[in-house]
């Protein structure tokens, strides 16, 4: 059900407001410009395009693969998103994006005002989907609520993501497709296995070669991070801090690899009691300075062994070697572009699954292969070094 919305009547200006992406309406565009009299730099606004994606942060990084296949669909288009507060750095420093919203009321006041020509709506959640449905638009994609609170697929090219979660056999035996071609042609949008768009900034940069060489990670040698947790959603993805332990003594006896932990808020803990078990044979890397330095401590490190979580999705953004292991999850959904490898529980039949618990005992993660993680290390280290990647 759509929000009433209160018409400007038409009246006589004696300016123009201009059709320009830089123009607000609150101050002069550039300085010392009547802009509203003549426009110095025009960028027409074009189609008017709203991403809603909130929920988990991963995912967020996901959606960012659409953004390419935007523009090439419609060049002359400011897009706008909408996510949650602990998702909305990710999305800084992005080329493709016009505006980002934050999910608070004030954020919902002025998306309701507004005019869209597209909408893409890509969690199924209700309160995403309730929101979607009372924006202004000509045209909505993906997911809705209907009168009856139910969540719905809003387009035909969106049943085949909604069966998806309704069909297990689908799910996990059947599909075959990345999650990001999935999403795309959720949105009617040609899949060419875009990449994450995900950039640092200068300062951040900067702040990865200083600690690098603060910490001495700088001089030579393959820096190999481990993600040691994930979201608290599903703390099932996780190796246990035995299996950290063990990969670390191993992996520290190589000459030429240097060794990380990186981390969140829910990993502090977790990675202490890592860093005293071993002692100096790793780097603990700060878990509570927010996202964005979060990614930097990712990014130092040529190589990051991971479950499936934030963590691996931000390395795949940053264009790491991702060396990751699969249980609960969907390890066909995932895409590492060819920069990496995913560790599978062969032969168990009840993996997939995406149980919050484990009724066995999480074998798929007591057979994660740690013999497979050192000689990938291994083999990386030495095709980097045969491409002159290492010092």
């Amino acid at each position: 059900m759509k929000t009433r919305k209160t018409k400007l009547k038409p009246r006589k200006k004696s300016f123009t407001i201009p059709d320009c992406k830089h123009f607000t309406g609150y101050k002069p565009c550039f300085p010392d410009t009547q802009c509203y009299k003549e426009c110095v730099d025009n960028v027409p606004i074009g189609k008017r395009i709203l991403i809603i994606a909130l929920d988990a942060m991963g995912a967020v990084l996901q959606t960012t693969t659409m953004l390419r296949a935007l523009k090439r669909e419609f060049p002359q288009s400011h897009i706008s998103w909408i996510t949650l507060k602990n998702s909305y750095r990710l999305l800084d420093n992005n080329p493709y994006l016009d505006a980002v919203y934050v999910w608070e009321p004030e954020s919902w006041l002025v998306l309701q005002k507004m005019e869209f020509d597209l909408v893409l709506s890509a969690d199924k959640s209700k309160h995403a989907c309730a929101f979607a449905t009372t924006l202004d638009v000509k045209e909505i994609l993906g997911f809705g609520i209907n009168n009856n609170g139910v969540i719905v697929p809003l387009n035909k090219e969106a049943e085949y993501n909604y069966l998806l979660g309704l069909d297990d056999h689908l799910k996990f035996r059947v599909n075959q497709k990345y999650g990001t071609q999935i999403l795309q042609e959720t949105m009617k949008l040609k899949w060419q296995r875009d990449e994450y768009v995900l950039n640092l900034t200068d300062e951040e940069k900067s702040f990865c070669e200083k600690y690098k060489k603060e910490m001495g990670l700088a001089n030579g040698g393959l820096v190999v991070g481990f993600n040691s947790g994930c979201s608290n959603l599903y703390p099932n993805k996780k190796m246990t801090i035995e299996q950290h332990e063990n990969l670390i003594n191993r992996l520290s006896e190589i000459e030429g690899i240097k060794l990380v932990l990186v981390g969140g808020p829910e990993d502090t803990e977790r990675n202490a009691e890592i860093a005293r078990r071993v002692g100096k044979k790793v780097i603990s890397t700060p878990t509570t300075e927010g996202v964005r330095r979060g990614l930097c401590y990712e990014n130092i490190c040529d190589v990051i062994i991971t479950g499936d979580s934030f963590g691996m999705h931000a390395a795949i953004a940053l264009k790491k070697y991702v060396i990751a292991w699969f249980g609960l999850s969907c390890w066909t959904e995932i895409d590492l572009y060819e920069r990496g490898v995913k560790l599978i529980p062969e032969g168990l039949e009840c993996a997939p699954c995406w149980k919050k618990v484990c009724p066995y005992n999480l074998e798929c993660i007591r057979m994660i292969d740690l013999n497979r993680i050192v000689e990938e290390v291994k083999r990386y280290r030495h095709v980097a070094k045969v491409q002159n990647k290492m010092v």
